[in-house]
């Protein structure tokens, strides 16, 4: 076995998922747009202003993200800058984020967006990542620069998206994205390939050009080697396939995990059942 490789669920090669940011009443629309081309989106909310909400936007979530399976993520209690405040109070915005969105939606909510600002320096980071392990959050989207090489992220706690909607690059990366041929590559580097969107949906009102989404979406949409699924859909897969264990040779392969799991060996696409082992010639 010379080289191997995750695949996404059914050998698909890429991934798509939109992050956006807040709870704006514009979630709506965004959530509609997204379902004319089977894109998924996590929507990362405040939970102070979800406690405060009334209950027509709260059945409003429920109707246009939960119940089309949309995520919900953590996006801090009020909204502040964890690498702004003591760890005291981040600890305090992240949890009681989680409890807030738990009460109301249910589930496990283990995502989380950093709020207000990108997180940069090592030192600070290294501080909020341990805290954010201790919370049992899985992952936290990062906004401080572009990933446009769509690689799949080495530190889930610093997953960086591939751009805002307003990036003046924009509709290079996607298209770049899409043309992208992964089997094509050298073979020493086909890793699957993920395009994330970030933004806030109130920005397409204010600007009026919700036709801007569109585009991205239409060009983005109906791929047949592309995976549309949310953020923590798209860790536990990664997660599920990084959990795999060996035989010392490794051609035996056991997949200990709920998941049937895809890769590639040589070019050659096999997948791996749930409490199976197989062997790879």
């Amino acid at each position: 076995m010379k080289y191997m490789f995750l695949r996404f669920p059914e050998g698909k090669t890429k991934a798509v998922t939109f992050s956006y940011d807040d709870g704006c009443r514009e979630d709506a629309k965004l959530s509609d747009i997204l379902s004319e081309y089977g894109i998924k989106c996590t929507f990362n909310l405040v939970g102070q202003r979800i406690e405060r909400a009334d209950a027509e936007y709260k059945d409003t979530l429920r109707e246009k993200i939960l119940a089309r399976g949309h995520e919900i993520a953590n996006h801090g209690y009020s909204h502040r800058a964890l690498n702004k405040i003591r760890s005291a109070e981040g600890i305090g915005e992240v949890l009681d984020c989680r409890r807030a969105l738990e009460a109301e939606f249910g589930g496990i909510i283990r995502g989380f967006a950093y709020p207000d600002t990108a997180v940069k320096n090592a030192e600070e980071y290294k501080k909020i990542k341990t805290y954010l392990e201790e919370l049992d959050i899985a992952y936290a989207r990062n906004i401080g620069g572009d990933n446009d090489s769509f690689e799949l992220p080495e530190d889930f706690h610093n997953w960086m998206a591939t751009a805002h909607h307003d990036n003046p690059n924009i509709m290079e990366y996607v298209d770049k994205f899409v043309n992208l041929d992964v089997s094509k590559l050298y073979k020493a580097v086909r890793s699957p390939k993920l395009f994330m969107l970030w933004g806030h949906s109130v920005e397409f009102e204010r600007k009026g050009n919700w036709e801007h989404l569109r585009d991205i979406c239409g060009r983005l949409g109906g791929k047949s080697d592309t995976w549309y699924a949310t953020c923590m859909e798209i860790y536990d897969y990664v997660t599920a396939y990084n959990s795999l264990i060996y035989t010392a040779d490794s051609r035996g392969i056991y997949n200990p995990t709920l998941v049937e799991i895809f890769f590639d060996v040589d070019g050659e696409l096999h997948s791996i059942k749930p409490g199976e082992l197989i062997k790879i010639n």
